[in-house]
């Protein structure tokens, strides 16, 4: 990429969030070019576990507290219509994605866990969320493979998997089809506001009027070039994937006792999950925790004893970006014209679409798909 390259909007960051509100710009005819320091597509928006979530993660709900979900709740209506957007994708993107509205289910075990699945699903569904508590015979009827001592849980039919692999590279060449420009393997390190923005890059410098930070875990780096103090972080997590096997698993599962995400994907493998750590090396690199990896199979072998027999066949580390409230940061800064934020904690590939379309809509002058401006944390001005 030549120096001085100039543009209507830069977007800073290749993930699903970035590659997502590049096309959503570019089919409109709006000048884009999209940096990514590394890879498109290579970091957490191709490591995750591949989940369509819509509910209080039940883990954050048990560790957190009820005041936690209460202020995290509302961003299950913004999950909501994102949803719905991604029922369309693949028809849209014109190439599959392997989404599937295969439901989600919380299997408990104790009595506890079974007050806990019900005082969480009455908060969602002030949210607008469906769910169905089952009792012991209704969740082995609709999930056989479950653990047979479990006694109930519940069922969220609108949640759903789709392939990681596929979608942000989906993304990314819907966003060329149209005319974005990709500059990947480029890292920025500087940014001046004036007029307009100038960007100062690995590979020369570059201008716009706009500039969209959907940068991930890097997001408060990027910020503080141009003054804001954004509370967000990388956090290191892990995902393992099975060799293939028959069709057992058909939901989104979850245990009501601690974190687990497990899901079958098309090609017959497993996604575990669930946000079990992996460790930050002393030199920024990430490794596979042990500990973790144990923890989160003994908890799914628990949960579903007939994948034990299953051999684990990789397992890796992702840094995933997060901060305390888990509630998005969407739309212009205020502080900050020009400059926007396109960020979804934790729930970031859930919430990717949904979160580029609205700043998509913000530039373009319409009133976005969901009302971010009263959800969203943006940032405050940095105060030495």
């Amino acid at each position: 990429m030549p120096n001085n390259t100039g543009a209507d909007v830069i977007v800073i960051g290749g993930g699903l969030a970035g590659a997502a509100v590049s096309w959503y710009l570019a089919r409109e005819g709006v000048d884009v070019l999209l940096v990514e320091r590394g890879e498109i597509g290579a970091r957490a928006s191709g490591a995750n576990a591949g989940s369509i979530h819509l509910q209080i993660p039940v883990a954050e709900y048990r560790s957190l507290g009820r005041k936690w979900a209460e202020t995290f709740a509302p961003t299950l209506s913004m999950m909501n219509v994102g949803v719905d957007l991604w029922k369309s994708l693949e028809d849209k993107l014109e190439t599959p994605l392997e989404f599937r509205q295969c439901g989600g289910i919380i299997a408990a075990r104790t009595e506890q866990e079974i007050a806990l699945v019900r005082e969480k699903a009455a908060l969602e569904a002030l949210q607008g969320i469906e769910s169905t508590e089952l009792d012991a015979g209704e969740l082995l009827e609709r999930a056989p493979y479950l653990a047979a001592d479990m006694i109930g849980g519940a069922f969220y039919p609108d949640e759903g998997k789709a392939n990681p692999l596929l979608v942000t590279r989906a993304f990314a060449r819907a966003a060329e089809r149209h005319g974005t420009r990709m500059a990947p393997q480029t890292e920025v390190t500087g940014m001046v506001r004036q007029q307009a923005f100038t960007v100062t890059t690995s590979r020369g410098r570059m201008s716009a009027q706009r500039v969209i930070c959907a940068a991930g875990a890097d997001a408060g780096h990027v910020a503080a070039m141009v003054g804001l103090e954004l509370p967000i972080r990388g956090y290191p997590i892990q995902v393992s994937v099975t060799e293939p096997a028959a069709t057992i698993v058909d939901h989104l599962v979850y245990s009501a006792a601690g974190k687990l995400t497990l899901k079958q994907m098309a090609n017959g493998t497993c996604l575990i999950g669930g946000g079990w750590p992996s460790d930050l090396q002393a030199d920024g690199t990430l490794a596979v925790s042990c500990r973790s990896m144990s923890d989160n199979l003994e908890l799914l072998h628990s949960v579903v004893p007939a994948l034990a027999g299953l051999q684990i066949v990789r397992t890796w580390p992702a840094m995933v970006n997060g901060n305390e409230s888990w509630r998005p940061v969407v739309g212009e800064a205020p502080s900050c014209p020009g400059f926007y934020l396109c960020l979804f904690p934790w729930m970031g590939f859930t919430g990717g679409p949904i979160a580029a379309h609205c700043v998509a809509d913000l530039i373009l002058g319409r009133t976005p798909k969901y009302d971010v401006a009263s959800l969203s944390d943006l940032p405050r001005p940095h105060v030495e």
